[in-house]
């Protein structure tokens, strides 16, 4: 299991979501992806985005205008 980060401050939706799944392409199941985020769109997005493609969502935090939100990557 690794640890992976992805930048997607200043893109608007569906951009986080586009730039989440084709990171996780390129993932091992088991690895852990903090994506770094300012819409607030990805709060509901990426939770569903990640149900719908067997991926767990392991939760976000909030620091002022940014979202790191995390998922789980499913085999």
């Amino acid at each position: 299991m690794s640890k992976h980060q992805l930048d997607a401050r200043r893109l608007l939706c569906p951009m986080p979501v586009i730039r989440t799944q084709d990171k996780v392409k390129t993932l091992s199941p088991g690895d852990i992806l903090e994506v770094t985020c300012t819409d607030p769109g990805v709060l509901s997005d990426i939770p569903a985005w990640s149900r719908i493609n067997g991926h767990e969502y392991l939760g976000h935090t909030e620091n002022h205008d940014e979202i790191v939100v995390t998922v789980k990557v499913g085999g």
